[in-house]
């Protein structure tokens, strides 16, 4: 009889596939994670970049658990004075609503994504390098197949994606737009890809720098200089924990925004929101759920971002008096569609590692490496991660981000694998699966396909199918403005998870987000 020996949820069949590959040959949960990310860079390139970044969450009992932070980082260091950006609007066209996302030269961070995986590999990886790679050079060189979640957002982000000779060629649209099922291929990326397994960090630092700073350089209206990408670590963090009734959750720290708000909720949740698969989905907790979402919109907006910086920040976040100071917060409150390019990948192995990943790539800023088949971010133009405005983080500063790849354990054991992409509602899609996993003890199938909802400051966005007559009846009372999606939509996050049912390895890849899962035998 075959034995369950990982499995890996991804926002596509050929990224899971390609962690999969990496598992039956030997390979551990970062290795598979890596090989995984490095496929998604070729079948899911709108969502996630060799020149984006990320956060990944990964280890084990026997080693313990680590947050290695390759976000992206504020550019400018050197620069005596800004040059004229190439900083400009575009708009984008979701159909009831048109919005504008900021592109060009002037909106790319110093990206961290390969520098991370590289720092990942090297830490815990068990595989060559060479091997960890291939399943994405056999995609890039010899064609995949475009997913229809990913075809969705080609379409949406047509105006970006379009914009330049180089990300035409990458996103297959030099005569006109890919369909579904259509068979696309990047050489100069798998060409890439098979230098970096034998030159590993000096292709990095020599051509891919130069090319960096000649295409994204003040000359050419950017702000990338030698010494922002010559500075740039991974930074390796412990995770934030929350305990949440018999389990221990695990999750991406200050500064990071986003993982210190599902903590948050969890607690906020303890005691308000009703327990135990006969209440879930009821009024009342569809109600106490969607109270708390907006309580977490309120503290986000209340100078939260900032205070992430302050020394021992979560020390202070989770303070029992400012716990308590949020509670009552609570009680007073009861009674922008935006695309969120990012993608998500769990791995739990049968040796019980851990590793959990979050990647991003905004929406892109219209501008490509060509030479090596790569899209380059738009960071500094999303507006979620630039609160304070554009252009105004400190050169070198480490941006905030939403990502919060999650770990749970249990009894020291990781159970649960998750996180989501979806910009600010990964907070709500990730603490909503939670609650229903770990509180509601739903099945982990059910908790990622159940009805979501997501809040900010007045505003109330719900998913009706699978939503009871009461709980949205008790919605619609308390937000008589809320907007209704008939069924599941990508906007609400796409949470691809994996665990444990018993010994049973089981996984999801969330449907919203084209998202599947691998499971392994031997």
């Amino acid at each position: 009889m075959s034995r369950s020996t990982g499995a890996v949820a991804a926002g596509d069949r050929q990224t899971a596939e390609a962690g999969a590959r990496i598992l039956r040959a030997g390979g551990n949960a970062v290795d598979a994670v890596c090989a995984a990310a490095f496929a998604a860079f070729v079948v899911e390139t709108p969502l996630c970049s060799p020149a984006g970044a990320g956060a990944l969450l990964f280890g084990d009992v026997k080693h313990g658990f680590h947050l290695l932070d390759f976000f992206a980082c504020a550019p400018g260091l050197g620069l005596e004075a800004p040059p004229k950006l190439d900083f400009h609007v575009v708009d984008v066209d979701f159909g009831p609503t048109v919005q504008q996302f900021h592109v060009g030269r002037g909106s790319v961070a110093v990206p961290g994504m390969l520098p991370g995986l590289l720092e990942a590999h090297r830490r815990a990886g068990r595989l060559p390098l060479a091997e960890i790679v291939a399943p994405a050079v056999s995609l890039a060189r010899d064609g995949y197949v475009l997913g229809p979640a990913v075809q969705y957002v080609i379409d949406i982000l047509r105006p970006i994606v379009s914009l330049t000779p180089g990300m035409r060629t990458i996103f297959g649209a030099e005569h006109g737009s890919p369909t579904p099922g259509s068979r696309l291929s990047n050489p100069a990326l798998a060409d890439f890809f098979a230098q970096l397994a034998l030159d590993g960090d000096d292709l990095i630092h020599g051509p891919l720098f130069d090319a960096l700073l000649h295409e994204f350089g003040p000359a050419r209206g950017g702000l990338i200089t030698r010494r922002d990408l010559a500075s740039y670590r991974p930074e390796l963090r412990r995770p934030l924990e929350v305990a949440a009734g018999d389990f221990v959750v695990l999750t991406n720290p200050p500064p990071s925004s986003g993982g210190a708000l599902v903590g948050l909720g969890l607690q906020l949740a303890r005691g308000l929101v009703p327990e135990g698969p006969a209440a879930h989905g009821c009024g009342r907790h569809v109600l106490e759920i969607a109270n708390v979402l907006r309580t977490l919109s309120e503290v986000r907006v209340k100078g939260y971002d900032e205070r992430l910086r302050e020394p021992d920040a979560a020390r202070r976040l989770f303070d029992p008096d400012a716990l308590a100071e949020l509670r009552a917060t609570h009680q007073q409150l009861r009674v922008e569609h935006d695309l969120g390019s990012t993608t998500h990948i769990s791995v739990l192995d049968s040796e019980g590692e851990a590793a959990s990943l979050t990647m991003s790539n905004g929406e892109g800023s219209g501008h490509a490496l060509e030479a090596f088949g790569i899209a380059v971010n738009n960071f500094l133009g999303e507006e979620d991660i630039n609160p304070g405005g554009f252009h105004r983080w400190a050169p070198g500063t480490r941006m905030t981000t939403m990502m919060a790849p999650t770990v749970v354990l249990r009894e020291g054991r990781p159970v649960l694998v998750l996180g989501s992409g979806g910009s600010n509602r990964i907070r709500s899609a990730i603490l909503q699966v939670l609650l229903a996993r770990i509180g509601s003890k739903l099945p982990l199938p059910e908790a990622v396909r159940a009805p979501r909802l997501h809040v900010e400051g007045e505003r109330l966005w719900y998913e009706a199918a699978g939503l009871s007559v009461e709980a949205e009846a008790a919605l619609r009372q308390s937000w008589p403005g809320a907007t209704r999606f008939d069924a599941p939509s990508m906007f609400f996050g796409g949470v691809h998870a994996v665990g444990f049912d018993d010994d049973a390895l089981i996984g999801i890849g969330d449907h919203r987000r084209g998202g599947e899962v691998c499971v392994v035998h031997r």
